[in-house]
């Protein structure tokens, strides 16, 4: 194969709202982009997934319910089903994001194939593999064996690569490819968004994210009661998932008329826009993708000093960073940025030509593609 031939190239990823999907489904986009056939191979279509781009394809897994298992297994069917797309495709690539189910599944599917038709395996790592279940011993083990059996491992920080090496002393090299993000054109302009949710001219501070519990989204409530003066902001709250059991806090704290939330948000890119700064309370972060996504918009961020979230921002420069559970010093910083818009629009353009340089498709894309045509040459 010639060095510039496009590339088969499958992709397994969580289809849910989360950076590690929002990441794969954008690096496939920009994959197909510049030639290659990318196919998609999820047990539904990933949320980020454009429905009808030329030379990317979706392959639907169907799970089981079968009465025998207590719980449905995924990790099976899915090795199943890449097995097929592997066969029929002619895959060149495989590139699991995340080692479980992913990797593993990928690694038996590998195993059902003659040697001649196996992909090539890449892992990448976005951070629970890590900084979660790796530590659990029901998972830590295939987590280590998904890691010496991939062609090629990635992880999206240096924090990440040191915390996975510390944890699995590995012989495989880790190489670190940051996370990117291309922005779409936002649907609706910022006024209307503005006045859709009864900003009028406070400081409008947004959240997006998953829920899980490392985002400590308790610790976020904290922060943003502790902000004065009470009526100078409104906090927007992106929620991946039900926000319901942090509702109880919320009223506790008295933050109903102050935080907004809305759930499974797909066109996010109205919201950056609309944005003043962002706010990111987490206990560990092996990126954090949504800060990126608001430096595109030049909105800058006040965020812990936690995990990759130092590799994205330069405090002082294009944001802001306070120690983990320093809910005062978090809310002062956002005050500092509230009372001074001069120096917010400072941060907000840094974080963007940040994004630009650091980040963009241009900038991160061809590293993996790279990594591609390394792997397959070995």
């Amino acid at each position: 194969m010639a060095n510039t031939d496009p590339l088969n190239i499958g992709i397994t990823c969580h289809p849910t709202i989360g950076g590690s999907g929002v990441l794969a489904c954008a690096l496939g986009e920009e994959l197909a982009r510049r030639g290659h056939s990318v196919h998609f191979i999820s047990y539904e279509r990933p949320f980020r997934l454009p429905a009808h781009a030329p030379r990317i394809h979706f392959h639907k897994v169907h799970v089981s319910n079968y009465g025998l298992f207590k719980y449905p297994d995924y990790t099976l069917p899915l090795s199943v089903k890449i097995a097929e797309v592997s066969e029929h495709c002619k895959l060149d690539i495989l590139h699991s994001h995340y080692a479980v189910p992913h990797a593993t599944a990928a690694i038996l599917a590998n195993s059902m194939l003659p040697p001649d038709q196996r992909p090539k395996l890449v892992t990448t790592l976005h951070g629970t593999d890590t900084t979660l279940l790796g530590r659990e011993e029901g998972y830590g083990p295939a987590i280590r064996h998904a890691l010496e059996q991939s062609d090629a491992v990635t992880a999206v920080s240096h924090d990440l690569r040191r915390q996975t090496l510390e944890l699995f002393p590995i012989q495989r090299p880790i190489d670190v490819i940051h996370n990117f993000f291309t922005p779409r054109s936002p649907v609706r302009l910022r006024e209307q968004v503005r006045r859709e949710l009864e900003v009028g001219d406070r400081a409008l501070i947004l959240h997006v994210s998953n829920l899980r519990s490392v985002k400590r989204i308790d610790l976020l409530l904290h922060t943003a009661a502790l902000i004065r003066p009470k009526d100078s902001f409104k906090l927007v709250i992106l929620a991946g998932d039900s926000f319901a059991p942090f509702i109880p806090e919320m009223k506790r704290l008295g933050l109903e008329d102050r935080v907004i939330v809305i759930e499974k948000v797909q066109d996010i890119e109205d919201y950056l826009q609309a944005a003043d700064m962002g706010l990111f309370t987490s206990e560990t972060e092996s990126f954090c993708l949504s800060i990126l996504e608001a430096m595109c918009f030049a909105c800058p961020s006040v965020a812990t000093r936690v995990g990759g979230i130092p590799e994205v921002i330069e405090h002082e420069k294009t944001g802001l960073l306070a120690d983990f559970g320093d809910a005062a010093k978090l809310a002062r910083e956002v005050e500092s940025l509230i009372n001074d818009p001069a120096r917010r629009k400072q941060l907000g353009q840094a974080a963007q030509e940040r994004a630009k340089r650091l980040f963009s498709a241009d900038a991160i894309v061809p590293q993996y593609e790279a990594l591609y045509r390394r792997t397959l040459a070995n």
